[in-house]
């Protein structure tokens, strides 16, 4: 996924030829994924309350809204950078379906 570092670890959970399940875990303020394009659908499990700052480059920023347990889905090309924009440590788990759409 990454293509510049962040400071973020990311440890890979799963990894077959059908998925990548990574989680990603931000230890303070600040940290981040390094900037990125994805080049797969996925889907994003928040295992916390509290947001993210969403950097989308050329100098906008986002805030989103994170709820423990409640995923949410991206389709492939989306370029950021996510940052962790709480006073403390949080995570998420990124699931990556590496098979192609079926049709």
């Amino acid at each position: 996924m990454c293509s510049e570092a962040g400071t973020a670890v990311p440890t890979v959970m799963i990894e077959n030829e059908r998925v990548k399940v990574t989680e990603w875990r931000f230890a303070a303020r600040g940290d981040n994924t390094g900037w990125h394009r994805h080049a797969f659908d996925y889907v994003v499990i928040p295992l916390f309350d509290g947001i993210l700052e969403i950097d989308l480059g050329e100098g906008e920023r986002v805030t989103a809204q994170m709820q423990n347990g409640v995923p949410y889905y991206r389709e492939l090309g989306v370029s950021h950078d996510v940052i962790n924009g709480n006073d403390f440590e949080c995570a998420f788990v990124e699931v990556e379906l590496l098979e192609p759409k079926p049709g």
